[in-house]
């Protein structure tokens, strides 16, 4: 077996390396390229699952907001069809880290990148995957093969983890400060290390079994060095020449790579490939079901097409060609995206009837941990709260009558709900950076003629199609492949329910939204592309903001409200994607022209403390 072992790494160096090029240098390039990959099914053999972690499951405080920990278990780890990472169950079970220092799937390691360590439960976490993390085993819809595969849920971008003192907070659909570029990097680093027969030998092993026969070994081998030189091909291909900006800790260029996943790598048209330039902070979904369109722009109205869509972004597999299924099969399980994920996020009643939110509430501020609120200086911000009517975009606060009998609800729908209006502002009012809804707004997309989407221009095979209006249609198209695909095919009615009782639109408007602060505390950091630390930043003039600063460290500062500064990622805010510009409060010199952006007067400290103050109670 060592033989045929080192004859397939001497095959694989040359396609990776050449007979010159440095090992070292390409490992960081093939890194880069796992994100682009939907390669390998699963390979058999045992499976590794029952291996002891080397950290322990950290004791998390959850704040009450409404789920019980069934729901929440169940929100970490149900699969939505996703295979995310381009390896095997077994494979990933079994990797050591890049160091060599342990498995890769230890939580110890894990919770470095930003994941959550979750209880091994038999029934929604057998693995003892981290949170957001699960295993989706099934059929791909492309070939008919198994696959086997680790994919990621809602919960590994939306759940929100800070520390103060000895204390750790965990909140349910808050952002994550994970660091999914690091992860993918580093898990590249691995296995390529893997290639060595030092470490492939043990890796084998947990793999196949130690009893495996060496043919085995030998086709488990090919198989990494087969997944290795993919990636530095693909990436070779999709070279971005530096273009793209380094997303870190709690940032995602969600709409980019959804849109590079679906029409690039889904599709298999590397020409439909872009940068990543307009990473975005992972935003908080409470409430959000509620709202009358979503996403930072407030681009898409219906909630099945944002959550179909978003699985296919951390690849769900879909077939697009002739093949084992019909066109538009995908792995997606769209009747548990509306009634175990989106129904518990909404809860079971209209706000309206009792105006209050159920399902998935905004946290409270816990001032048992956090320290008590100064409820006089909090009286003071909420005067200045309607004085400077941070009210007349975000709306009353969702505590007070004028939040649920004002004309902010949409008149009831034939299902008999209601939608809170939110206020789309410019972007040349609020001077935030414009890339998210730029980017939407410009991007084109090659779209096979034979998937027969309306509109685009061009006659031949492809036709160019706007971004937003194309992935409408492709995901509709999944969905209604789903639906029909049901034994009996899914009524009308039903489909209307699971969709949410909304139509699938689809906008690009240059400006963002502006949701209701109830929560505000726990979202750092702020703006839509997370480029200001802290709510003390935030109210403060512009030259007072920090123009860089680290993300990664996880304790919580109460006086300024949000992390303290550190960590492994600097965000720089000169990059444009990453500006710090707009949504400013401050006062202008004496004629002197105020600075774009600029939505309310200059606020002394002592008022910045008491509208914060407020801020906490919401």
């Amino acid at each position: 077996m060592a033989r045929g072992i080192r004859g397939s790494a001497r095959v694989a160096g040359t396609m990776l390396f050449g007979r010159d090029a440095s090992p070292a240098s390409a490992s960081l390039r093939i890194a880069g390229a796992l994100a682009a990959f939907t390669v390998l099914g699963s390979l058999g053999g045992c499976d590794p699952g029952g291996n002891e972690q080397s950290g322990e499951v950290a004791q998390l405080v959850w704040l009450d907001q409404g789920w019980s920990p069934q729901v929440r278990s169940f929100y970490h780890h149900q699969s939505q069809g996703t295979v995310t990472l381009p390896i095997p169950t077994s494979w990933f079970l079994a990797l050591e880290r890049p160091d060599g220092r342990g498995l890769f799937s230890d939580i110890a390691y894990l919770d470095t990148f930003g994941f959550i360590a979750s209880p091994r439960d038999p029934q929604s976490n057998p693995e003892g995957l981290p949170i957001g993390l699960t295993r989706t085993v099934g059929t791909d819809p492309r070939n008919g093969g198994p696959i086997d595969r680790i994919g990621f849920t809602c919960a590994a971008c939306h759940t929100g983890r800070i520390e103060y003192d000895d204390t750790t907070i965990a909140i349910d659909g808050g952002p994550a400060l994970v660091n999914l570029g690091e992860f993918r990097k580093q898990l590249g680093e691995s296995l390529k290390r893997t290639l060595r027969p030092s470490v492939f030998a043990p890796f084998a092993d947990r793999v196949l079994g130690p009893d495996h026969s060496p043919a085995q070994g030998v086709r488990l081998h090919n198989a990494v060095a087969r997944l290795v030189a993919q990636g530095l091909l693909s990436l070779l291909q999709n070279q971005d020449h530096g273009r793209s900006i380094e997303e870190g800790f709690g940032r995602l260029d969600a709409l980019n790579r959804i849109g590079n996943q679906v029409f690039g790598t889904g599709m298999g048209i590397a020409a439909n490939n872009v940068p990543i330039t307009a990473p975005v902070a992972f935003p908080h979904i409470w409430d959000t079901s509620w709202f009358d369109w979503v996403q930072y722009n407030s681009s898409i109205e219906q909630p099945m097409v944002r959550n179909a869509g978003e699985a296919m972004g951390v690849v769900a597999l879909v077939n697009y060609n002739d093949g084992p299924t019909p066109r538009f099969t995908s792995t997606i399980p769209i009747r548990r995206l509306h009634d175990n994920i989106e129904s518990q996020l909404a809860g079971p009643r209209q706000p309206t009837q009792d105006n209050r939110f159920t399902g998935l509430r905004s946290p409270a501020w816990p001032e048992e941990i956090l320290g008590p609120i100064d409820r006089e200086l909090a009286a003071r911000g909420a005067e200045l709260y309607r004085e400077l009517r941070c009210q007349g975009c975000h709306l009353p606060a969702p505590d007070t009558e004028a939040f649920w009998t004002g004309n902010h609800w949409l008149p009831a729908n034939a299902a008999g709900e209601r939608y809170l209006r939110l206020n789309l502002i410019p972007i040349r009012t609020i001077g935030t950076d414009p890339a998210q809804a730029e980017d939407l707004a410009n991007r084109t997309v090659l779209v096979p003629a034979a998937l027969g989407i309306p509109g685009g221009t061009g006659t031949g095979s492809l036709r160019r199609h706007p971004f937003g209006d194309a992935l409408k249609h492709v995901v509709e198209r999944v969905m209604d492949r789903w639906y029909d695909s049901q034994t009996p095919p899914t009524p009308p009615d039903e489909r209307n329910r699971l969709n949410g009782h909304r139509p699938n639109n689809v906008r690009s408007p240059l400006a963002y939204k502006a949701r209701p602060l109830n929560g505000i505390w726990a979202t750092a950091p702020f703006l839509h592309n997370g480029s200001v630390p802290t709510l003390w930043a935030l109210l403060s003039p512009y030259g007072e903001r920090p123009t860089s600063f680290q993300l990664g460290n996880r304790r919580f500062d109460p006086v300024n409200v949000g992390y303290v500064n550190g960590g492994a990622f600097t965000l720089n805010t000169a990059i444009p994607g990453n500006r710090n510009t707009g949504h400013l409060f401050e006062t202008a010199a004496a004629g002197a022209p105020g600075r774009p952006g600029t939505i309310g007067r200059g606020l002394s400290p002592a008022e910045r403390r008491a509208l914060i103050e407020y801020l906490k109670t919401l």
